[in-house]
């Protein structure tokens, strides 16, 4: 077992495997970026723990929506079709958003896939932990519970980290499940029965990873479907606009405007032969916005360039709910689903959420508050004694007031859970 261990731990990155080493290092979970590797002795008490989910913001709460309210299985026999109760009803979900280091989706443009390598492996410590801060406080408390699934709710960490998380799942031998968006969006590609071109609108890095145009034509390609023409368009600017950063003063709808004007033009680009029909929402902040997005496509269409060039009916994929369908079969042919009579170790959900360590020596900060842009994208891995961000609980006071309206209205599920 211990030859397995190595080899496990060869798999992932060289920083990951760091961060592997260092949480065995401390099993008592006290320092930063460790866990209590004892949490899962017992199967009974690991069926009756929460499902953690993260993203780099509030952008995975789309994914959190789909999973409280999805209904497309039987709970009683786990057969598909609706039951009128939702799937995870037994269920309690703690959720992460590194808000403190979003968007991640620019790291790779710096060059700075390996601190976010790290940084995403780092979420799923947390999750697997009971460290957190409280808002106000000098130290760290451990009263947060461990989670018996990790669901990757954020594009952007599921093409760098997926792997990482799985194999230091597995190097540290604890039976948790470890679920990506990603596969779930390019099964919603074959799902929706385009008969026109895809456009994926994503993040930075999640384009420049090169992930959805390969998983895409993968899964049709199994499916002995034929592939249209695949166009990206990464943006800088719209997921951090969609969570109200003061550094985007634009609204919405322009950021949605420039981002689906560039992606038909990387579509033309391609010289396609039929109208660009599936739009992926390869971000999970992006059905947030999906009426502006759409309302910018419809706009396009007005133009002369781009009459031809978009189907007048788009399709939107969003993976949240292929994700959700994915993390119920998981659960169920683990064993670790809870029955319709049995209720998880917490009463209600968590959310958490990182902000600036502002009494940490060393860090910088821009006018508003959060990490300065420069600061944050020239870290590099490797300082594990470090700590430049927290981790404490999200109420609805912290979310940016057009974000809260944004998940008030269209996350109602999320809004009650987080309003607690």
């Amino acid at each position: 077992m211990k030859a397995l261990a190595s080899i496990l731990l060869l798999a992932v990155t060289a920083h990951a495997a760091d961060l592997v080493e260092h949480a065995r290092a401390h099993p008592d979970g006290k320092a930063a970026f460790s866990f209590d590797a004892s949490a899962w002795g017992d199967d009974e008490a690991t069926r009756h723990l929460p499902i953690g989910v993260f993203d780099s913001g509030i952008g995975g709460l789309t994914v959190l929506e789909a999973l409280l309210t999805l209904d497309a299985f039987h709970n009683e026999t786990l057969q598909p079709g609706a039951d009128g109760t939702p799937d995870f009803a037994q269920e309690r979900f703690i959720y992460f958003g590194d808000q403190a280091n979003m968007p991640y989706g620019n790291y790779s443009a710096a060059n700075r896939t390996d601190y976010l390598r790290e940084l995403i492996v780092k979420d799923a410590i947390f999750l697997l932990g009971r460290r957190f801060w409280p808002a106000a406080g000098t130290g760290p408390q451990f009263t947060k519970p461990p989670v018996k699934a990790i669901v990757i709710a954020c594009n952007t960490a599921t093409a760098y980290g997926l792997e990482d998380i799985r194999r230091s799942v597995a190097a540290w031998k604890i039976p948790v499940i470890v679920v990506g968006v990603v596969e779930a969006g390019a099964r919603g590609v074959l799902e929706s029965k385009t008969t026109g071109g895809i456009g994926v609108l994503a993040t930075v890095g999640t384009c420049a990873s090169g992930v959805y145009p390969r998983k895409i034509t993968q899964t049709l390609g199994l499916a002995g479907q034929s592939v249209p023409v695949i166009a990206q368009q990464g943006s800088a600017t719209l997921a951090g606009a969609i969570e109200g950063d003061a550094a985007f003063p634009e609204s919405v709808a322009a950021y949605a405007i420039k981002e689906a004007r560039a992606l038909a033009e990387a579509y033309r680009d391609s010289k396609p032969t039929q109208p660009l029909q599936t739009i992926v929402l390869g971000c999970t902040h992006y059905p947030l916005a999906k009426d502006e997005i759409d309302t910018a496509f419809a706009s396009l269409r007005h133009e002369p360039a781009f009459r031809d060039l978009i189907a007048e009916k788009r399709i939107f994929v969003n993976p949240a709910e292929a994700t959700a369908k994915e993390l119920f079969r998981e659960l169920a042919k683990a064993k670790l689903r809870l029955k319709p009579d049995e209720r998880c170790s917490i009463e209600h959900g968590q959310f958490y959420l990182s902000v600036p360590r502002i009494e940490q020596a060393g860090i910088q900060l821009a006018a508003d508050g959060t990490l300065d842009k420069d600061y944050k994208y020239s870290r590099s891995p490797g300082r594990f004694e470090f700590e430049d961000t927290k981790n404490i609980p999200l109420t609805p006071a912290l979310i940016p007031a057009n974000s809260a309206k944004l998940v008030r209205e269209r996350l109602p599920a999320v809004w009650q859970s987080l309003s607690r």
